[in-house]
């Protein structure tokens, strides 16, 4: 697997990254906790409102058109408390190659922009 040798990212805050195809947005409970607290409701009501379990995991539901939840006129109501799986976009795994970054760039506005960023950047991102 090949890494991308230079990456520009700057998150425009477009959420075209929370719409498309039926997915998963996997959550722990801290990040439940957090995002609870941001809404000011209880654990046990964004839980019954926004949650739903897949086997051994949770994750956040989706609109019947599988958009996220938070994400209304196109911005996530979220976004400071937004869980890992978000907030590391575009920076998984599978999309850190040639290919993958090229993939991504076709849905998210914001590879290619911004200042080059550095490992450790990039780390501090995902981490």
């Amino acid at each position: 697997m090949s890494i991308v040798e230079e990456i520009r990212f700057q998150c425009t805050e477009c959420g075209a990254c929370c719409t498309g195809a039926p997915g998963y947005v996997w959550v722990t409970e801290a990040e439940i906790e957090e995002m609870a607290n941001f809404l000011k409701v209880t654990t046990g009501e964004f839980k019954k409102l926004y949650v739903r379990r897949v086997g051994q995991k949770l994750s956040l539901v989706e609109k019947k058109n599988f958009d996220c939840v938070f994400l209304k006129d196109k911005k996530c109501q979220l976004y400071t408390s937004r869980p890992k799986q978000c907030r590391t976009f575009p920076f998984w795994p599978q999309l850190m190659t040639p290919k993958g970054w090229e993939e991504a760039k076709k849905v998210c506005e914001g590879i290619g922009r911004g200042p080059v960023l550095t490992k450790e950047e990039i780390a501090a991102i995902t981490f």
